[in-house]
């Protein structure tokens, strides 16, 4: 259409411009079926075999936080109070 016409078809909203957009997705030169997992742990085995060379190992994390410690228990005596607390409140 000539941009006039365009125009005039914007202004009474009988023309919607729209913006398209596609992709092409094709096989790369590493596209395989099968899925490689990388090895986590190195082994005395692999260094005496010398396997170690050839394997892809999972990047290692330093940023990584950890399991939280499992710490902090009541002392055995505020156990034992607490529990003749419940007991004598039970009893009123």
């Amino acid at each position: 259409l000539p941009e006039r016409d365009r125009a005039e078809l914007k202004r009474r909203k009988l023309l919607l411009e729209m913006t398209l957009k596609s992709y092409w997705i094709r096989k790369g030169s590493a596209f395989s079926t099968a899925v490689a997992r990388p090895e986590t742990e190195l082994t005395p085995e692999m260094i005496a075999t010398g396997s170690w060379r050839q394997l892809p190992f999972k990047p290692y994390n330093f940023s990584s936080l950890g399991l939280p410690l499992a710490c902090g228990h009541l002392h055995p005596l505020l156990k034992v109070r607490s529990e003749l607390r419940q007991i004598f409140l039970e009893m009123g």
